[in-house]
């Protein structure tokens, strides 16, 4: 399984995208501007979006995307791009985003028969199948009802699980249900400096004081990738996670990587 880094900012700048991994070639995890640097082509190979929440930077590109490849997958015969959530980030999409105000309602074009979008519910805890690819949905605790996500490539725990936190406080449940996992890489939130730990704690994100609490309940030594950071804060971030005790190789994630699971 191959996750390519589309984007990993925590706001816009030049040369900073929003979140959004690409899963192999068809399943997007998140829709963030960093969508938007796929080609036409690309885009319209996505069968499967799995979204952790509805704020604005990781859904922003659902709409956009949906009528770009509109045409090219009619052409092509192809089903609806089916939009995995939350119900109530399933609800909110409905009624702030398809609303035919802010942009048109992509699960009822070009026809309400034939969609361009399908939203599929799911709760934490689930577990399902998106284009060979084992997913379960994880806790996660923020400002709106949120998830994260553990992925495989379908070749069972034994290759470990690229694990992404989504947008998160300090979350308890997520390391119970985590030290039960062979984590091959960690995707984890850090969105603001030591200094601004006051506006994490109310934002329900993690800053890296807190990061270095969170992981410290994660035994062995797993290849942590720090993520959200806002534009221009990466180098402060990073010398505070820097400093922390922690077993675990933690570092900066970057638009363009590309982490591999279970490959050769």
């Amino acid at each position: 399984m191959i996750v390519k880094v589309l984007g990993c900012s925590g706001a816009i700048a030049a040369g900073c995208r929003t979140t959004s991994f690409l899963i192999d070639d068809d399943v997007l995890v998140d829709a963030g501007t960093g969508v938007g640097d796929l080609s036409l082509e690309a885009l319209a190979r996505i069968d499967h979006i799995l979204i952790s929440h509805s704020h604005l930077d990781h859904v922003l590109a659902i709409g956009l995307l949906a009528d770009s490849v509109m045409r090219a997958r009619r052409a092509a015969g192809r089903g609806p791009i089916k939009v995995h959530a939350l119900p109530e980030t399933l609800a909110a999409l409905r009624a702030h985003i398809f609303n035919g105000v802010i942009w048109p309602d992509f699960t009822r074009l070009p026809s309400a028969e034939q969609p361009v979008l399908q939203l599929v519910p799911f709760a934490v805890g689930n577990q399902f199948e998106v284009g060979g690819k084992r997913v379960e949905v994880i806790t996660a605790l923020h400002t709106v009802p949120a998830c994260g996500f553990a992925i495989d490539g379908g070749q069972g725990d034994e290759k470990g699980w690229w694990v992404y936190t989504g947008d998160t406080g300090p979350n308890p449940a997520l390391w119970i249900r985590l030290r039960h996992m062979k984590v091959a890489h960690l995707v984890i939130e850090t969105a603001f400096s030591d200094e601004e730990r006051q506006l994490a704690y109310i934002s329900r994100h993690l800053c890296p004081a807190a990061l270095g609490h969170e992981l410290a309940q994660l035994p062995g030594s797993v290849e942590v990738h720090v993520t959200h950071i806002k534009p221009g804060e990466t180098e402060a971030v990073m010398s505070e996670v820097g400093k922390l005790a922690s077993s675990h190789r933690i570092r900066a994630l970057s638009a363009g990587q590309v982490m591999r699971i279970g490959e050769a």
